[in-house]
This record gives structure tokens, C-alpha cells and sequence, in this order.
């Protein structure tokens, strides 16, 4: 087997609108609306810079099916660019990007091989001398809703010499958090033969298995908040024994995180403020290659808590630290900037919650049964419905409603119990007995 070098990308979703967001400022948008392309483009300086002998890109180049002009144009000319280098590209398309969509008429470079509607197997050369180096087999998605397990129709490795990859966009292992397009298992591949299988669709990056390998590289930009760290591509090293050395190349300019600020030790919001400030710098300071987008979970008990439910102090903060950093990047741009998506108040009031729990008191007692609907799926789903079924008698409510996450609505829960506690606490003092 003769040694060669490829990249594996996947999930570029080219020109993602990035929406859901609020409290953008202009230039703010207009930085994430670019990621996703200046990201294709670190890609296309690697694979010059690595001088690697091809690319696969397994699924979701773009967004949507309704493809934007802009995302077609600015992929075919990076497309050429790596022609004019001599770089093949052998792509597939997803369940965003499928054969069916409405695209432009055009007419690929000489050097690209996008994989039809059934599997195929295609032999690639290296560039240095043009000796066969390894067979590549893949399959586009047809429509949008692929739901059978099109790993099976790929064809096996037959005697070879050559080293074998197969492009696949779908769930491996019925992973929960996606939506189960084109299932198959790892078993499935493994029986193939195949040496490696170049996955897309999860976009955070696992190596699922080893000889063979099978791969999800993630997508090259993350687009929200479930989408943190850092995301890029492998390049991917293969010796005469067919050995396997896989590197991970950053790729992203704006990278999402979340951070935990505990109010424990805080007595007035001006601590909490400070501590805030304290971890921002230090995200900065870290990670002054991109523009961070960044979660506060606020966790804890304090007395500030109360001042925090309120609102408006973490209005007023959320506003003002958007400001200094809109108008940080307006001077010095936006790498080793940090952008507050938002505060999520996890915390809760000054009292003794584990205390509470142990009481042979009305109070004790409640805080025991909500907490056992908190973790019991049926009793909280129970307890929500419930609450919710007179606004989802209003169809506009209803449908918000709809779209309210199980983490939300356990939040809800939590909140809800803490509230309840604190009245009943404030109640028990104010009465000068036990409830």
C-alpha cells in the first residue's frame, strides 16, 4: 500500500442563518453570517498548505435545501481553487443538501466527483506520481428523508491492495440527539471491510471505532449554543502498512461555550458582576484566535439571587457587556472577543436546601415530592401538562409552548419549587411558628 495524506470535512452548512439569536448588533450578525465561509476557506488553505492528495466532504455542504446564491457561488470557486492545485473532491450530499434541491445548473471542475443518487466506488491517484492509492465509495441523498439503512447497499471491499472509504451521512448507533436519517450500526460497517468510514450529520466530532476506522469529523463551524468548542476537520495520515494517524485542524472563527459563575460567595451583585468580568477575561486571554460566543450558567445560593430573579440587574449587565465587546471589535476586530449569548439563572435563594429536604415538616414534605416529580419523567410531565393546559387553549401560545425544550421545562420545575419555598419560608418567619 503506498502512503498518502487526505482531509475529511463534513457539515459545512454554508451561509446558516444563525438564527434564534437576539441582541445582535450589526456587526456582530455579520461576523457569524460570515463563519461558516471563512471557515471553507481555512479549509481550502489546509489542503494547499498539508499538500494533500484529496478531500471528502460527507454531507450537508449547504444549509437548506433552498440554497442561498451566495453559499453555491462561494463554494464553487473554493471547489476551484483546490482544481487549480491539482486537489480532487469527492463529495456527498445530506439531508439538508439533497439531490432534489434547487440549485444552479453549473458545471463542477475537472477534479471534483460528487457520488449519484446509488452508491458508487470511484479510484483515486496520488499526486506526487499518479499511482492508485485507494478506492472511495459513496451515495448522495436522493430527497431530504432517507430512512433506510443505505450502508447496506454499499458494495464490499473486494481483494485489494488499495485502501477503502466509504462516505456516509447518517446516525450511527441511533444516537438521540439527531434525527435518524439513513441508520445503520457500527457492526454494519465494520462487515463492509472498509478501512475508513468518513461519516456526516453529528456534528460533534467521535471517532466511533478503530481498525476500521469510523469517523464523524463534525461540522467545520459550530452554529449555536448545543454546538460548543472547537470544530475543524481531520487530516488524516495513511503508511504503507495502512496505518492510520489522525490529526484534528481547527477550522471555526466563532466558538461557542458555556461557563459556570457560582453566587456563593457573592453578597451584593457588584461581587457577581465582578466575577462574571474575571472569567470573561480569562476566556479572552485563552482563546484569542476567535470571536467567543459565550453561555453564563448562574449557579449557587445566595441572597443575590433574589436581586438576580428580578431581572433587570441582568438586563442592564447582558447590555452593557455586549456594548464594551461591540465596541472592542469595532476597534480591534474580532478575534479573542467574547460575546454573552446569554445568562441562564440556575442559582437559587439562601436557604438549606439539603436541610429542608430531611424535615419532618409541611415543607420538608413538599420539597420531597417535587423533587421526585423533578427527576420521574411521568410526574413531571404530569405536573406540566397540568399547568400548561389553559394557555394551550391559545393557538398562538400553544404553538410557543410547542417549542419549549425538556431542559426548559424542567427549569420551569425547579424555579417554580424554589419560589414556592422561599414564601413559605418568608410565611414561617413572618408568622414566628413552623409551618
Amino acid at each position: 500500500m503506498l502512503p498518502f495524506r487526505f482531509i475529511h470535512a463534513a457539515d459545512l452548512h454554508l451561509d446558516s442563518p444563525f438564527a434564534g439569536l437576539s441582541g445582535l448588533t450589526d456587526q456582530v450578525r455579520k461576523q457569524l453570517q460570515q463563519s461558516t465561509f471563512t471557515a471553507l476557506d481555512r479549509l481550502v488553505q489546509l489542503a494547499t498548505t498539508e499538500r494533500v492528495d484529496f478531500v471528502v466532504i460527507s454531507g450537508d455542504i449547504y444549509d437548506s435545501a433552498n440554497t442561498s446564491l451566495r453559499a453555491q457561488l462561494r463554494f464553487m470557486e473554493a471547489l476551484k481553487m483546490l482544481d487549480g492545485e491539482q486537489i480532487p473532491v469527492f463529495i456527498i450530499h445530506g439531508n439538508h443538501d439533497p439531490l432534489d434541491s434547487p440549485r444552479l445548473e453549473v458545471t463542477l471542475p475537472p477534479l471534483v466527483h460528487t457520488f449519484g443518487a446509488e452508491p458508487e466506488s470511484v479510484t483515486v491517484s496520488r499526486r506526487s506520481d499518479g499511482q492508485e492509492i485507494a478506492v472511495i465509495s459513496g451515495m448522495s441523498y436522493p430527497t431530504s428523508k432517507v430512512k433506510d439503512n443505505i450502508s447496506l447497499r454499499y458494495s464490499k471491499r473486494k481483494n485489494s491492495d488499495l485502501f477503502h472509504i466509504g462516505l456516509l451521512h447518517a446516525n450511527v448507533d441511533g444516537d438521540q440527539e439527531h434525527e435518524t436519517y439513513a441508520p445503520c450500526t457500527k457492526k454494519d460497517l465494520i462487515g463492509s471491510g472498509y478501512h475508513y468510514w468518513a461519516l456526516g450529520h453529528i456534528h460533534s466530532r467521535r471517532i466511533l471505532h478503530e481498525l476500521p476506522y469510523i469517523v464523524y469529523p463534525g461540522n467545520i463551524q459550530g452554529r449555536h449554543i448545543r454546538e460548543t468548542g472547537p470544530k475543524g476537520c481531520y487530516l488524516i495520515d495513511v503508511d504503507e502498512d495502512g496505518t492510520v494517524a489522525m490529526h484534528f485542524r481547527e477550522l471555526d472563527t466563532v466558538r461557542w461555550s458555556e461557563i459556570i459563575v457560582s453566587i456563593n460567595d457573592c453578597c451584593q451583585p457588584e461581587d457577581f458582576r465582578l466575577e462574571v468580568e474575571e472569567q470573561l477575561a480569562q476566556i479572552a486571554s485563552s482563546h484569542t484566535s476567535v470571536f467567543n460566543m459565550v453561555r453564563i450558567r448562574i449557579t449557587g445560593r445566595s441572597k443575590v439571587h433574589q436581586m438576580l430573579e428580578d431581572g433587570y440587574i441582568l438586563d442592564d449587565m447582558l447590555n452593557e457587556l455586549r456594548r464594551k465587546e461591540d465596541n472592542r471589535a469595532g476597534m480591534a476586530g474580532f478575534a479573542g472577543g467574547v460575546w454573552v449569548e446569554s445568562f441562564r439563572l440556575e442559582s437559587g435563594a439562601d436557604f438549606q436546601l439539603d436541610q429542608l429536604l430531611q424535615e419532618d415538616s409541611f415543607i420538608g414534605e413538599m420539597l420531597r415530592m417535587a423533587e421526585a416529580q423533578h427527576v420521574e419523567e411521568a410526574g413531571r410531565n404530569s405536573v406540566i401538562q397540568a399547568a400548561m393546559k389553559p394557555l394551550m387553549e391559545q393557538a398562538e401560545m400553544r404553538q410557543l409552548l410547542l417549542e419549549i425544550s425538556i431542559e426548559e421545562q424542567k427549569e420551569w420545575l425547579r424555579r417554580a419549587m424554589e419560589l414556592n419555598t422561599v414564601l413559605l419560608l418568608d410565611d414561617q418567619i413572618a408568622g414566628g411558628s413552623s409551618v
